[in-house]
């Protein structure tokens, strides 16, 4: 009988819990129980009809081998025109790098500055896979803590303060999974400032959801200081703005001295990514832009009625969610765990939400819920969730 001797690296490997409720929560529907998943991070729409027909068209076209590894030209200079046009910045298609989503560019990012001895920064809480890899490497995980008084903003004084010799990489998110906070442009500015004093210090930016801000609020995408573009990586994509979470694409603006190196791990991983998809890509970002607002309006009135209605829950408050579709209540006060109420709301009320422990040791006394439900929906979860109260 085979008896396996796996890698230890294999250990330090984690996961992505909001899939795991997803499991546990089809498992409840399927005995019949009435769910709503207020967990899965992925928008309830529709990928855009001429999204769609792009891809169909690109089959049909014959489009059905092997691309380069990095993206089929075109697609890249899709992404930097788009990138002027959203940020006014000069980007080079020869720096972006096509992949079949946003986690590998979190991956590759890590693989390059991560091993035994180095530290990378990263926020807690926050999207779990940063902290699951960097771990995988073998280098330590420093947590940038994102603090509810804050906003859920990082602190530019506390990221640079913990930067040391060993430090070779810093993971922002903004705006941030799950908490939905958004960093201001001071503090931007700041930690920019700052890391010129650090020259041996990469920065992914993490800027997925870079389209889903609120109340006016602006994004401050960090290509728009060319100071540190040379230490930059941008990872944005297609799956939040233009529902192709399916799809499997994204990108990522990388600096000259990691291009090469980026581009050899695409050919060892996956080669390329889908070559119809690509071509999806293209119209997303090309063609009209009216779904996009559409859904951001739509995500707008859900933010509104799930923020009022949490405050509304005993031991619960709730601040604004500033960008993405995620709210992040403080259930501290009702004296449970965030993996209890999770349990609880799944079990009695029949609404799946993810733990905040799920993001990291920081989000202990938080729960996720996302707002990519109707808002009938929503409603009835809360009142479920209510009456279990």
């Amino acid at each position: 009988m085979f008896q396996p001797i796996f890698a230890d690296s294999l250990s330090r490997l984690g996961t992505e819990s909001a899939f795991e409720i997803l499991a546990r929560a089809n498992k409840l529907a399927a005995q019949g129980h009435d769910i709503i998943n207020l967990g899965i991070g992925q928008p309830d729409f529709q990928t855009p009809e001429h999204i769609v027909e792009a891809g169909i068209k690109a089959l049909k076209d014959g489009h059905h081998g092997y691309t380069p590894a990095n993206g089929i030209p075109a697609l890249r200079e899709a992404v930097a025109a788009d990138l002027h046009r959203r940020h006014n910045v000069e980007v080079n298609p020869d720096n972006v790098v096509v992949v079949p989503g946003g986690k590998p560019t979190m991956f590759f990012a890590v693989m390059l500055f991560g091993q035994p001895g180095a530290e990378i920064m990263y926020p807690n809480p926050g999207f779990p896979i940063y902290e699951s890899v960097i771990k995988y490497t073998g280098a330590t995980p420093v947590p940038i803590a994102l603090k509810e008084e804050n906003g859920f903003a990082f602190s530019a004084e506390e990221v640079l303060s913990q930067i040391t010799d060993k430090t070779r990489l810093i993971i922002i998110n903004s705006p941030a999974n799950p908490t939905g906070g958004v960093t201001p442009r001071e503090e931007i500015d700041k930690l920019v400032a700052g890391l010129l004093d650090h020259p041996h210090v990469c920065l992914m930016s993490d800027e997925i959801y870079s389209n889903m801000l609120y109340d006016g609020r602006e994004h401050v995408s960090l290509l728009q200081y060319p100071e540190i573009r040379d230490r930059l990586i941008m990872l944005d994509g297609w799956s939040k703005t233009y529902a192709m979470t399916g799809w499997r694409l994204g990108y990522a603006v990388w600096p000259d001295s990691c291009v090469e190196h980026v581009t050899r791990l695409c050919i060892n991983d996956h080669s390329c990514v889908n070559a119809a998809t690509q071509y999806a890509g293209i119209a997303a970002l090309n063609g009209p832009q009216d779904a996009v607002h559409s859904m951001l309006a739509e995500f707008d009135k859900r933010r509104q009625l799930i923020v009022s209605e949490l405050n509304t829950l005993p031991g619960v408050t709730c601040t604004d969610a500033a960008g993405a579709f995620y709210a992040f209540p403080n259930i501290s006060g009702t004296g449970k765990t965030s993996t209890e109420i999770q349990n609880l709301f799944l079990e009695k009320a029949g609404v799946a939400t993810v733990s905040g422990t799920a993001f990291g040791a920081w989000g202990e006394g938080y729960v996720r819920f996302s707002y990519a439900n109707s808002l009938e929906n929503i409603q009835t979860a809360i009142n479920r969730i209510r009456d279990v109260m």
